[in-house]
């Protein structure tokens, strides 16, 4: 039974975006707190669904070539926890029953009616039932790969060069394999800030998204010094059509399946691809200068993400530049966002110009200086602090705290 303060976890599977927006609508009856997720690709419905976690999942009967029935029956296997409800035609009363025997909970007709929703989402979520979580699914969630996505609420604030740092940083504190996704499709710059200079990005991956694996991924990504591995963003001339969220999902998940951690700088706005990658992710890093107007819209950023759903100890505030003269201090940042800050890294605007325009990060030629310690501590952090929430270490987190974990200076 859902808590009253719990935030419902709904996933949509349906290859059409109109059926999200109508369930969009009809969900706005709903009382209490809730996120709708929506997966486009059938193949992607179970792996999505182990990530989330939703308590009721909703399979649309038209995928596009792919039966119903087989992903309900694969998704009531997999995650039996769900409450998985079939969104049938009003005329296909044999397909309802064939969704309700391969494991669906029962069915809700199209067109959706909110009354109706709301009265079948009440009835499964209390006739939710508990189950126990196996060794080998606790293992098998172990094995993804971290996902650590860097924004913030304005440019300028230095988000590409802290993810690009922490990356390399992350690779060479845990010798893994780390892949850094630039998703800054309006102003991409890590091919500038890593001295990359590859003719392939991911628009090379979009036309070939229906059979997207990982040997085709692999041979796109740029293969930077350091041993990252860099999804490069096209030049936004070049990009002939819209990167699709379906599409970012997909990418995501192979890079969560090939790589031990991957790092995401996410441009702006927070739209819904923008959300697409939060949902996926691990940690959010926000990034922020130490001035009022960067405080402002650090306010409304994070405002904006815990009405999204996203839970406190999820996001992390970082401060970059945080030395710089006249700039607000610490105490008075956190009492004004009411969050704690979890690092600081010093104003050094002399090396950061220099290492963007030699295109050499300062974590690797400039480690010694305070600002290259500054952001090795940074990656350490990172690691700890993932993976103690992996090993469930209790030091490590404090979800009663926002900001509490991953805490350093």
């Amino acid at each position: 039974m859902l808590g009253t303060r719990d935030t419902l976890r709904i996933l949509l599977v349906s290859a059409h975006e109109d059926l999200r927006d109508e369930v969009g609508h009809a969900l706005e009856s709903w009382t209490g707190d809730y996120r709708l997720y929506w997966v486009a690709e059938s193949g992607l419905a179970v792996s999505r669904a182990e990530e989330l976690v939703p308590q009721v999942i909703l399979v649309d009967d038209d995928l596009a070539g792919v039966s119903a029935t087989t992903v309900i029956r694969e998704l009531s296997r997999r995650v039996p926890a769900a409450a998985i409800l079939a969104l049938e035609d009003a005329d296909e009363v044999a397909k309802a029953s064939q969704a309700v025997l391969a494991g669906a909970r029962s069915f809700v007709t199209k067109p959706l009616h909110a009354d109706e929703l709301a009265t079948m989402l009440q009835q499964v979520l209390r006739q939710a039932r508990p189950v126990s979580v196996s060794t080998e699914a606790v293992e098998a969630a172990a094995l993804r790969g971290h996902v650590v996505v860097f924004c913030a609420p304005k440019g300028g604030t230095g988000r590409t060069t802290l993810a690009v740092n922490t990356a390399i940083g992350v690779r060479m504190v845990t010798k893994q394999e780390v892949a850094l996704m630039d998703a800054d499709y309006a102003a991409p710059a890590a091919d500038v800030v890593m001295n990359l200079h590859n003719q392939r990005d991911i628009s090379n991956l979009l036309s070939r998204a229906s059979r997207l694996d990982e040997e085709l991924v692999s041979g796109v990504l740029a293969k930077h010094a350091s041993g990252v591995q860099v999804l490069l963003a096209p030049p936004p001339a070049d990009v002939a059509g819209p990167i699709s969220v379906p599409h970012v999902q997909q990418i995501l998940m192979l890079l969560k399946q090939m790589f031990s951690w991957v790092v995401v700088d996410l441009g702006l706005p927070l739209d819904e691809m923008a959300f697409a990658l939060l949902d996926g992710s691990d940690r959010i890093m926000v990034s922020i200068l130490p001035d009022m107007v960067a405080l402002r819209n650090t306010r409304l950023i994070l405002d904006q993400l815990y009405e999204w759903g996203y839970p406190d100890s999820k996001v992390r505030l970082i401060v970059n530049r945080a030395t710089m003269r006249g700039g607000i201090g610490r105490r008075d940042i956190e009492d004004r966002l009411r969050t704690r800050v979890s690092h600081q890294i010093p104003d050094d605007a002399a090396l950061a110009m220099h290492s963007i325009n030699r295109g050499v990060p300062v974590i690797m030629n400039h480690r010694r200086t305070a600002m290259g310690r500054s952001l090795r501590k940074l990656a350490q952090l990172v690691v700890d602090d993932l993976e103690g929430a992996v090993a469930t270490k209790p030091s490590r987190v404090d979800r009663g705290r926002r900001g509490r974990a991953f805490a350093s200076d």
